[in-house]
């Protein structure tokens, strides 16, 4: 089977720029769609997710899926891919917020359950469930 051309279009470059201009953040594809639409730039859902699984492809683009009913969340590494090393996340059950964790005591965790309990933990797909500090901080106000 042949493969299929790739088209450099203005959509896919304005989603790059968009996304490299917020490296190391969490977006859904619901958020690209919302800050494209509040800019005045119409881009559909379709071609946001048609571009976001080429730019995953490519190697450009991280994919996180959070939970099991969860959307997934991009993040822009770019040429840095190679030296990143995967980490595990907390999300907050208030707010939704997305945060790395690149933490070298759950990485002893991560040897452990695979030395001691034959079980190998996939980071991309852990997360860790409770309250953010700033809403922590709003409900103890």
């Amino acid at each position: 089977m042949a493969e299929r051309t790739r088209y450099k279009t203005k959509q896919k470059d304005q989603l790059t720029a968009y996304l490299r201009d917020r490296s190391g953040v969490h977006v859904t594809a619901a958020e690209i769609h919302n800050d494209f639409q509040n800019r005045g730039v119409a881009l559909g859902m379709a071609t946001i997710y048609r571009h976001l699984d080429q730019l995953v492809a490519d190697g450009l683009v991280r994919k996180y899926i959070i939970g099991a009913t969860g959307s997934a969340c991009y993040e822009y590494v770019g040429e840095r891919a190679d030296d990143m090393v995967d980490c595990f996340h907390c999300k907050c059950e208030k707010c939704g917020k997305l945060i790395h964790l690149h933490c070298d005591e759950l990485k002893e965790l991560q040897r452990h359950i695979d030395q001691k309990h034959g079980f190998v933990i996939d980071p991309m797909m852990t997360v860790f469930y409770g309250i953010c500090d700033n809403c922590r901080i709003k409900i103890h106000a």
